[in-house]
């Protein structure tokens, strides 16, 4: 396989690919070098990833913020929203006619269980109205499912198969700046699953021989699950894609 790997930071993104690469037999493993928080570097990072890769056979979305005090994104949205949903909506977006063209392709998102009974506003979601760091992280989340529903609508018959998952609560850093929070966060840790565990999911999804009946679904320890009432409001689906296009300038 041939894999890019995409990080903000470029020596931890270079320590990350010697990991995989020492691992991963003869794979050839790249990096490519962008910051969520910005739509130009996103609409960089695409450009860049159609001038290096004639076909995509799989994306996998799986960037994540944990933000710990609200602050607007380079773009002006609160930043939790952007990292974790404008980003990959625009990034998928750019990226989707190559994806076509190489099909049968696939598309993961990484989603989380946190998105149960999380709500959204389209009129307040990117500003400071009703902001706590765990009320955007779970809008985020509802957002991933959303987005993958309504992807999943869009790409009936393309060949192109889209899901999203829950990756279980993961030993990450993820959420460790976030005061009570973060504490709360880094004694929960012994009690995690370990990285390699959460990618697991990812893994299958990315490489189980028939993806067709995961498409639009949300998935927990490779199983398709039932996830919210809210994940499954085919409208506000709807509505979240046009509202992101607009956000993105698509």
């Amino acid at each position: 396989m041939r894999v890019v790997m995409t990080g903000r930071d470029a020596a931890r993104t270079e320590a990350a690919r010697r990991f995989v690469a020492q691992r991963a037999g003869g794979a050839q493993i790249e990096t490519a070098l962008a910051d969520f928080a910005s739509l130009t570097a996103v609409r960089r990072l695409a450009d860049e990833i159609l001038s290096r890769c004639e076909r995509l056979d799989l994306l996998v979305n799986n960037a994540g913020l944990f933000a710990p005090k609200f602050e607007p994104s380079q773009d002006g949205y609160e930043m939790t929203f952007a990292v974790n949903h404008l980003a990959p909506f625009l990034l998928t977006n750019v990226l989707l006619d190559r994806l076509k063209a190489s099909a049968p392709a696939r598309i993961v998102n990484l989603a989380s269980r946190g998105h149960h009974g999380a709500r959204i506003d389209l009129g307040t979601i990117t500003g400071p109205r009703g902001w706590t760091m765990i009320r955007a992280y779970n809008r985020s989340k509802l957002c991933n499912i959303l987005f993958t529903r309504e992807l999943a609508r869009r790409l009936t018959g393309t060949g192109v198969v889209a899901t999203c998952l829950h990756p279980g609560i993961v030993a990450t850093t993820l959420a460790q700046r976030g005061g009570l929070v973060g504490l709360a966060w880094q004694a929960a840790k012994p009690f995690m699953i370990s990285p390699e565990r959460g990618a697991e999911t990812s893994l299958f999804l990315a490489t189980v021989p028939d993806p067709a009946p995961f498409h639009g679904g949300y998935v927990v320890a490779k199983a398709l699950a039932r996830p919210d009432p809210a994940a499954l409001d085919d409208g506000m689906a709807r509505r979240l894609w046009d509202e992101s296009t607009r956000l993105v300038g698509l």
